[in-house]
């Protein structure tokens, strides 16, 4: 079946069956490979989008489930306000080690941005609980999550 579904502000077509997983047609429909698999499971955020500016896990959310919603993923992000804050700090903080997270990483902190802009430490650990970094880059994602929030001088 054809799905039109709004992804990054463009209506684009997919025909798949409807129990796919938004994840794989993002990836092998639309050729869109920043949002990364990484479980399968919703377990380890590496395939977290924005459905509505919300951050969903695409590696369960079935294709058929988005409808009219709007879908923004990594190669969008940073034409939001709290994306383009995020993205600065990223780098100017040197996030990533080996990078395989970093997309589920700065989508799930775009969202956290967006909603709260002036974060606690309690709202970091809850916004990013689900999602994994191997590498432990934990430090570096709360300090990036800071700055993007003007917590921390010089950001």
């Amino acid at each position: 079946m054809a799905y039109a579904i709004k992804v990054n502000g463009v209506e684009r077509i997919a025909d798949v069956d409807g129990d796919i997983p938004l994840l794989w047609v993002l990836r092998d429909v639309f050729g869109l490979t920043g949002t990364k698999f990484g479980c399968g499971a919703a377990l380890c955020g590496a395939c977290t989008v924005h459905q509505d500016g919300q951050p969903i896990r695409s590696c369960v959310t079935p294709v058929e489930s988005v409808g009219t919603t709007s879908i923004t993923t990594i190669e969008a992000i940073g034409e939001t306000p709290a994306g383009a804050k995020i993205q600065k700090a990223w780098l100017g903080l040197e996030v990533p080690q080996c990078g395989y997270c970093q997309s589920g990483q700065i989508m799930s902190a775009a969202a956290l941005i967006a909603e709260n802009p002036k974060p606690t430490d309690a709202d970091i650990d809850d916004a990013m609980s689900g999602n994994i970094c191997r590498c432990g880059t934990y430090g570096r994602i709360r300090a990036a999550i800071k700055e993007a929030a003007g917590a921390v001088k010089g950001g």
